[in-house]
This record gives C-alpha cells, structure tokens and sequence, in this order.
C-alpha cells in the first residue's frame, strides 16, 4: 500500500489503557457493523478482517459471533499490538497479521475463508489499489464465502451530502489518487471478479456496505 498524506480527520486513533487505540470512528459505528454482521455473515468458520486498525471492530465483531475463528490484519505495527491487546479478552480471534492487501498475491496465504470483511478503507486508496484488493479478496474466500465492505461511496457518480463532499474533496486535496468510489463502480467490479453482489445496505451516516458471495460451485 502506498502510504499517504490524509486529512487529519481520517483514520484517526488515540492511545488508550496500554497497547490499546482508540478510534472514535469505530466507538461510533461499531454496533450498527455487529447488527450487520448478525444478518449477513455465516454463522460458522473463518473470518479475514482486513485492516483492522485498533481491533476495536474484530474484538466486538468475535463476541458477536462466537463461533466464527476471527483473524485480524493490519500494517501498522503499533495498531498490530492495539489489536492483539483487545484480543485478550476475545477466545476466537488469532494474532494480528501484517498484510498489504492491496499487494498481489496475498490470497495465496489466506485461502478457503467463509468471511472477508473491510471496513472504511477504500477511499483511503486509490482505484487500482481497489481492484487489486477486490480480485485477492475473490481469490481468497471460499465456495459460498462473503465478502463485507463497509465505508463512504458515491452514488451513482455523485455525492450525496455536504459532509461527504468537504470529505471527499479533503482526501483529494492531499492525494488526487484516493476520495470516494463510486458504488457502480464497485459493483461493477466485484462481478468482473465473479462475485455475486447479494445486498446493498445503507448504512448510518451516509454510509454503504456491500455484502458479495462467491458462487457455491
């Protein structure tokens, strides 16, 4: 992943108790993302979250479903280790990984996975850093697997609130190659890389989450 200059209101964390972060981000929207998995996630097996930031999300994303086998990655050491200090608490989550995804080749190392879940990342890369996560992530799930994406889009090619627009063009302004992506796009996308899109879901605060499945078969 190419590492960039954002906006000082993106990707924002603050030391907690030890290792611990804190995003305010993920203390906002952390139950409406459980309420999500609750529907749209298997029931059973093992679950990718990609950039995991403070594992905020995967510690309250495993105590919500138990028997999923959580494993969290990230490429910030420091988040790495906030990560693995929520995990203390949490049975069913692995070691925080360090993982590029938006490199090639990463699905080679995580195959056969029943849930793939990211969440608020791809407007903070650019649109070939995009395909590349989305054909990995193709790659990586297995027969009837899911794949999650949660975050701010276009719709339709346009923005479709003032906050979106003064954050979209604040991501610009410091790297013309990220900002939104628009939802067709995306879509367009997940079935150019054989993915079913199964829901779209709109979100709290403007926000879209793309539920995609893997054909059985």
């Amino acid at each position: 992943m190419t590492k960039r200059v954002l906006p000082s209101n993106a990707s924002v964390a603050t030391q907690g108790d030890g290792a611990r972060m804190i995003a305010p981000a993920a203390s906002r929207n952390s139950d409406a993302l459980c309420a999500l998995l609750a529907k749209m996630a298997p029931a059973s097996g093992r679950a990718l979250e990609i950039a995991s930031g403070t594992g905020q999300h995967v510690a309250a994303f495993a105590q919500t479903l138990p028997n999923l086998v959580w494993h969290p990655t990230e490429i910030d050491p420091e988040r790495r280790a906030s990560i693995d200090a929520y995990a203390t608490e949490v049975s069913n989550i692995r070691p925080a990984t360090d993982l590029d995804a938006t490199s090639a080749g990463w699905h080679e190392a995580f195959q056969e996975q029943d849930l793939i879940v990211l969440i608020n990342l791809l407007h903070l890369i650019s649109w070939p850093e995009t395909d590349t996560f989305l054909s990995e992530a193709s790659q990586a799930l297995s027969p009837a697997g899911r794949l999650i994406i949660y975050g701010p889009f276009m719709r339709d090619g346009a923005l479709t609130s003032p906050g979106d627009e003064k954050f979209h063009e604040a991501l610009v302004s410091q790297d013309p190659e990220i900002g939104y992506k628009n939802d067709t796009e995306i879509k367009a996308c997940l079935q150019h890389y054989g993915l079913q899109l199964l829901h779209l879901v709109e979100m709290p605060s403007n926000n879209l989450a793309f539920v995609a499945q893997r054909p059985k078969t």
